[in-house]
């Protein structure tokens, strides 16, 4: 019974430690508010704070995969800004009755670019669905508009 009581003691105070060390390292600390910023979708916020962690212990292995798959997700957040801004732009080109053949070209050079950058951007478990969905999505309508213009 003693035996027991002593075990456990030392069990809780291993893990208190271990936990007030994981609290006051500031590296952990800026690892668990990256963690947090990632989960909220603010990549940027996310990958500086991973950096300033990892920086601060190389050996922190959260903040280097925050780090990281902030960089994935960033890819994602600026593909999604592009296709948009590209999909309005062929949208005025071809409000006309008939698309010229320099529209046409221009069309197709956008779709070609942003099929292109699509293939080199991988997602991962940790990145947010949507957001590869919507990149997904993108892709597929350049596809589509790709076969129209050729």
């Amino acid at each position: 019974m003693r035996f027991s009581v002593l075990w456990l003691g030392i069990s809780a105070f291993l893990i208190a430690s271990m936990v007030l060390y994981f609290m006051l390292n500031p590296s952990y600390e800026r690892s668990l508010e990256a963690r947090f910023y990632f989960a909220m979708g603010d990549y940027n916020k996310a990958q500086t704070l991973a950096t300033e962690a990892f920086e601060l212990n190389s050996y922190n292995r959260m903040a280097a995969t925050i780090m990281t798959q902030s960089q994935v997700a960033m890819k994602f957040v600026n593909y999604n800004k592009q296709a948009k801004a590209y999909m309005q732009r062929i949208s005025k080109l071809a409000k006309g009755d008939a698309v010229s053949e320099s529209d046409r070209a221009k069309i197709r050079t956008m779709c070609i670019i942003m099929i292109d950058e699509y293939v080199k951007i991988s997602p991962s478990v940790i990145i947010d669905t949507t957001l590869v969905e919507t990149s997904k999505h993108y892709y597929e309508k350049f596809v589509a508009l790709y076969e129209k213009v050729t």
